[in-house]
């Protein structure tokens, strides 16, 4: 709730005070250009960093791991993005160093060490996986073990003897 106080309340405040500042110190038209310019090399870090990601994420995926540190990079640019969409020069700082590897590092490490407890609350009260229904349950009907035409094997209680898929 306190952030969303500081986000939605003082935020605004703090950045029109920088630009006011700002364009006291080095005029109004230096000032836009410069928000301008920022907002520019932003969308390009996002749109670059926001690759870098992606590919990484889909290369952990098709390693079979789980890809946490991708997913929190992925919101970290996300909202990076979202704070280049606002004017200004804090916000505009802010998301530089969620765009930067090295400090982004430091905001993901502490988005993984917060979701880590929810995400170990849910297994807790659903179970492991593949241990039952998605209601946590027993799983109903017969599980039949079938090798696919490409050597995979395939398990489920939807699976059916030389069923491929």
């Amino acid at each position: 709730m306190l952030i969303l106080v500081l986000l939605f309340l003082v935020l605004p405040v703090v950045e029109l005070y920088v630009i006011v500042q700002t364009s006291q110190s080095i005029g109004f038209s230096n000032t836009l250009g410069l928000l301008i310019l920022i907002s520019i090399i932003g969308g390009w870090l996002v749109k670059r960093e926001g690759m870098r990601a992606w590919t990484r994420f889909v290369a952990q995926v098709e390693t079979r791991q789980t890809p946490t540190k991708e997913i929190a990079d992925g919101a970290c640019i996300m909202f990076a993005g979202a704070l280049m969409l606002t004017p200004g020069f804090v916000t505009d700082v802010l998301a530089l160093l969620l765009l930067i590897p090295p400090t982004r590092a430091i905001f993901r490490g502490l988005l993984v060490r917060r979701y880590q407890a929810r995400a170990a609350t849910v297994k807790a009260t659903y179970g492991p996986a593949g241990g039952g229904s998605a209601r946590g349950g027993p799983r109903r009907g017969p599980v039949i073990d079938t090798t696919a035409a490409d050597g995979t094997n395939r398990t489920g209680p939807d699976s059916q003897p030389g069923q491929i898929g």
